[in-house]
């Protein structure tokens, strides 16, 4: 639930104003109104809800209304067309389908505000979609990288596959990234794994070889404590930031799904 905003409205606020006839008003002293205007940093974090209801006939909507539509997630980023306006929004979504978090693109249009009933200016922010059309959206592709950023991240140069999950971008002082082809199957297990913001949340416990020898996937134990409760979860290769230390002491793997997300996750057999 996020306070009520139009796409005219934020473009508006993010875009950069109109210029009056004459190129005399290039500042706005416009007010702040929060009935129509909201601020990226609102936006960024909100929930987002999905539904296979009608939603034309429902213009508020309760706590009770809300346990019925599934939460897929928040909004990670705003993208703009270079004159101000609104393309559509960046929903992480995950957990539920038993997947790990990616980013998909939402027009702003599709996207529903429905009142809570509360405030007057507190909506929920719905789309119309399905379990399914969910987990086959395709992957935001934010465009093609150069070489050095794509193998800082672990990743081929390109697109990311629809479905995957981008590594973190990681930079911390006195390491340097990896290529899982430059390590051994031995010099990565035990390795911890974190999150992107410095989170612990478990070790690589195995590494799944291709047929060819080669590091195809790596199973993380998730969480426990002494080895008990741990959750372990396979994940592509191309979904992990690896690091070492410049004396070689230390070897770290870098992960975009929190803890919790991969909890959610469909436990890794054998």
């Amino acid at each position: 639930m996020k306070r009520f905003f139009t796409a005219s409205a934020i473009a508006l606020t993010l875009g950069t104003t109109a210029m009056a006839e004459g190129h005399s008003a290039v500042f706005s002293d416009q007010p702040f109104d929060a009935e129509v205007n909201v601020t990226a940093s609102d936006l960024i974090n909100a929930r987002v809800y999905a539904t296979e209801a009608d939603l034309t006939d429902m213009p508020m909507a309760t706590s009770e209304d809300a346990k019925n539509w599934q939460d897929i997630g928040e909004i990670n980023d705003i993208i703009l067309t270079r004159d101000g306006n609104v393309q559509f929004v960046i929903v992480g979504v995950g957990g539920f389908l038993g997947i790990g978090e990616k980013d998909v693109a939402v027009t702003m249009s599709d996207l529903k505000f429905i009142s809570d009933g509360e405030e007057a200016d507190e909506y929920f922010i719905v789309v119309n979609a399905d379990r399914q059309g969910i987990q086959e959206a395709a992957g935001y592709d934010r465009g093609e990288m150069s070489d050095e950023e794509s193998i800082a991240m672990g990743t081929p140069t390109g697109s990311i596959e629809g479905g995957s999950v981008m590594p973190p971008e990681i930079e911390r002082e006195g390491y340097s990234a990896m290529v899982a082809d430059d390590l051994t199957a031995e010099e990565l297990t035990g390795t911890r794994v974190y999150g992107a913001g410095d989170e612990d949340i478990g070790e690589i416990s195995e590494i799944l070889l291709t047929s060819e020898g080669r590091i195809d996937r790596a199973v993380v134990d998730v969480g426990g404590f002494l080895g008990m409760g741990e959750h372990p979860v396979a994940m592509g290769m191309d979904e992990i930031t690896i690091v070492r230390s410049a004396d070689g002491s230390d070897t770290r793997v870098y992960i975009s799904s929190s803890k919790e997300a991969l909890e959610a996750m469909p436990a890794y057999k054998k």
